[in-house]
């Protein structure tokens, strides 16, 4: 997957000038892309030092937080997007911070691995844990705390009363609609709080 054409699919989804929430930033080249290409304004958060260091360097505005402790920091509706790009999967309270994002925010972008695509599928089916691009670690070694598929993100926006305003898959930096749960390594959703 080309990290400049994921980027402009997953930035095409916020509007221009939006004020923008970023969990689990990284080193805050989103949000810098955002700023600079979508006149964006906004926060990153992220725990690590050298993250942090980093989108202070790139004059991204960050906030060291672990998410795992929620977002008590920030009122309702404090942003017009917030965005989870492969943050989901570390998280402990995955479904907590779900609906901290929906809270904080009047829409989100979830983005993370689609543990249901095909080349994953087939690596179950040979009996041994897919190591991928997306999932470039080994069942023993993987920060990911769990792992999820398109249609369970789908199940879990449900339940969480979600409202799903577009959803696709991402391969190789294209967007996949057809079949995104098979032929996408990464699950994409733009929501809002149902009404």
């Amino acid at each position: 997957m080309t990290e400049k054409a994921t980027m402009q699919a997953l930035a095409a989804l916020v509007p221009q000038g939006s004020r923008v929430l970023d969990l689990g930033c990284g080193d805050g080249a989103m949000l810098d892309y955002l700023q600079r290409e979508r006149g964006c304004s906004g926060y990153g958060v992220e725990i690590a030092d050298a993250n942090v260091l980093a989108c202070v360097r790139r004059g991204v505005n960050v906030v060291q937080l672990n998410l795992d402790e929620g977002l008590a920091l920030f009122e309702d509706n404090s942003f017009d997007m917030v965005l989870q790009i492969d943050t989901l999967p570390h998280l402990r309270n995955a479904e907590v911070m779900l609906r901290e994002t929906a809270r904080v925010g009047r829409a989100g972008v979830v983005a993370f691995p689609n543990f249901a695509h095909w080349p994953n599928r087939l690596s179950v089916l040979r009996g041994r844990m897919p190591v991928t691009r997306r999932l470039p670690y080994q069942w023993y070694d993987t920060p990911n705390i769990r792992v999820g598929t398109y249609k369970d993100f789908e199940v879990l926006a449900h339940k969480n009363q979600l409202r799903i305003l577009d959803a696709f898959g991402l391969q190789d930096g294209e967007v996949v609609r057809w079949l995104p749960n098979a032929r996408a390594g990464t699950a994409v959703f733009h929501f809002e709080r149902a009404a």
